[in-house]
C-alpha cells in the first residue's frame, strides 16, 4: 500500500507545475485589482460567480492540459496546422494586443505595491523589469519553474489579510452560492465587473501557456492523472485566493463606505486603518509578488505561443541564437510594459487594468470555442477526446460570456 502511494506521491511531484504556476499567476494585477474593486464596489454580492467560474477554468484548463499530453503539441500549434495560418495570424495579433495591456497591469502592481513603501516607479519598474528579462534570458525551465512555485506559496498571505479583515462570515459564505436580485443585472457598472472576473479568473494566455508548459515538461499520457491533479490543485488554490480578496476589501473598503479604488495598491493603504498593519504589509507584499511574478509569466507565455502558431523556435531552454524572435518578443513585451507605465500619467492606469481584464473576457470565448472544435476530433485525440458532460460545460461557458459581453456592451450605447 505505502509503495503504491508513495509512487503516486513521487509521480505527481515529477509532473507538479504548470497547472499551480498557470492558475495561481491568474492572480496577477489585474486579477487583484478586479476583485479588490469587486469588494470594495459591490461587497460581498459578486463572490457567488466565483463558484461557476471555478468550475468552467478546470473544465478549460483540464482541456488545455489533456491536449498537451496526448498531441505533445502546443494549443497556437494545432490552431494552426488545423485551421490555417490567416486565422492564426489574427489571432496571434490580438493575444498580443490583449497581453500588452495585462503585462503593463503588472507593471503598475509593481509600481504601486513599492510605491506603499516609498520607492518610486522610476526605479522599481527599470529594475524590476531587468530582473524578470534576465530570469528568463538566464535561467533554464526547470530553475524557472522552481523560482514561480515559490512565488505561487506566497499567494498565501491574501488569506490571512481576508482573516485579519475580520469579514461577515456568514454573509460571505450565503452569498458565495446565492445569486443577487435580478435588478443588478440591469447596471452595466455590474456587468462590466462580472465581465472582468470572468475575463481575469479564465484569462486567454493561461491556456496557450498551459499546454505549452506542458508539452515542455514532457508530461506523457500515462502521467495525466498526476498532470490533472495539478491542473485541478491550481484552479481551486486561485480561486480561494481571489474570494478571500473579494471578502477582505468588501469586510474593510466596502462597509465603511470607502468605494472605488483607484489604483492596486489603494486596497491596502486603505486597509491600514480598518484591518491593522498586518493586513497591509500582507496585502502589499502580494501585491508586488503577483505583479513580478505575473510580469515574467505573460510576456513568456505570449512569445511562446506567437512561436508556435507561426512556426518559430521557443523555449527556455534554448539559446539566443537557437530562438532569437522568441527571446525578441519577450523582451519587447517587457520593455513596453514597463515604458508604458513610466510615461503615462497615473490617472490613466486605472483604465489599462479594468481594461484589460475586460478584454480577456471578451476573447475567451473565442479560444474555448476553437479548443472545443479541436478536442472533440477523433483524428488528434482518439479515446481521450471530450466527454459529453466536459462538452456541456465548455460550451456553456462560451455562450454565456457571450451573452454577458453582449449585455455589457448593449447597456454602454447611448440611451441606455
Amino acid at each position: 500500500m505505502w509503495k503504491r502511494w508513495r509512487t503516486r506521491i513521487l509521480l505527481f511531484l515529477a509532473v507538479l507545475g504548470p497547472g499551480i504556476i498557470t492558475a495561481n499567476v491568474d492572480n496577477d494585477s489585474g486579477g487583484i485589482f478586479t476583485y479588490s474593486q469587486a469588494g470594495a464596489q459591490y461587497g460581498y454580492t459578486l463572490l457567488w460567480l466565483l463558484l461557476p467560474v471555478t468550475v468552467a477554468l478546470i473544465v478549460v484548463q483540464e482541456m488545455c492540459a489533456r491536449m498537451g499530453v496526448v498531441t505533445g503539441k502546443g494549443l497556437s500549434d494545432l490552431i494552426r496546422e488545423e485551421f490555417g495560418l490567416r486565422l492564426t495570424f489574427v489571432l496571434m495579433v490580438l493575444l498580443v494586443l490583449v497581453n500588452y495591456t495585462n503585462v503593463v497591469t503588472e507593471f503598475i502592481g509593481i509600481a504601486g505595491s513599492l510605491h506603499l513603501f516609498h520607492v518610486t516607479r522610476f526605479i522599481s519598474v527599470p529594475i524590476c523589469a531587468l530582473l524578470v528579462w534576465l530570469l528568463v534570458f538566464k535561467g533554464d525551465y526547470k530553475s524557472t519553474e522552481k523560482v514561480f512555485l515559490a512565488a505561487s506559496m506566497v499567494y498565501i498571505a491574501y488569506i490571512f489579510a481576508g482573516v485579519l479583515a475580520h469579514p461577515n462570515w456568514h454573509e460571505a459564505l450565503q452569498l458565495s452560492i446565492v445569486p443577487p436580485a435580478r435588478s443588478v443585472w440591469r447596471s452595466k457598472d455590474y456587468m462590466y465587473m462580472a465581465v472582468g472576473v470572468v475575463g481575469t479568473t479564465i484569462a486567454p494566455w493561461m491556456q496557450f501557456y498551459l499546454q505549452s508548459s506542458i508539452v515542455e515538461k514532457g508530461v506523457r499520457v500515462k502521467e495525466y492523472g498526476a498532470s490533472m491533479i495539478d491542473v485541478i490543485v491550481g484552479c481551486f488554490f486561485t480561486d480561494l485566493i481571489a474570494w478571500f480578496i473579494v471578502v477582505a476589501c468588501a469586510a474593510t473598503l466596502f462597509v465603511h463606505g470607502m468605494g472605488a479604488i483607484q489604483v492596486p495598491s489603494d486596497a491596502a493603504e486603505a486597509m491600514r486603518p480598518l484591518a491593522g498593519d498586518y493586513a497591509f504589509v500582507l496585502f502589499a507584499f502580494g501585491l508586488f509578488n503577483a505583479s513580478l511574478f505575473a510580469a515574467s509569466i505573460l510576456p513568456l507565455s505570449t512569445a511562446y505561443t506567437v512561436c508556435e502558431g507561426l512556426g518559430f523556435e521557443s523555449g527556455v531552454d534554448k539559446s539566443f541564437r537557437e530562438a532569437p524572435f522568441f527571446y525578441w518578443l519577450y523582451a519587447l513585451l517587457i520593455a513596453g510594459g514597463a515604458v508604458t507605465v513610466l510615461v503615462l500619467p497615473n490617472s490613466q492606469l486605472i483604465n489599462f487594468a479594468i481594461w484589460s481584464q475586460v478584454l480577456n473576457g471578451v476573447l475567451l470565448p473565442v479560444i474555448i470555442i476553437l479548443m472545443l472544435l479541436l478536442i472533440n476530433r477523433t483524428d488528434l485525440m482518439g479515446k481521450h477526446k471530450n466527454s459529453p458532460l466536459w462538452n456541456v460545460v465548455a460550451w456553456a461557458t462560451s455562450v454565456i460570456v457571450i451573452g454577458m459581453t453582449l449585455v455589457m456592451l448593449w447597456s454602454m450605447l447611448p440611451g441606455h
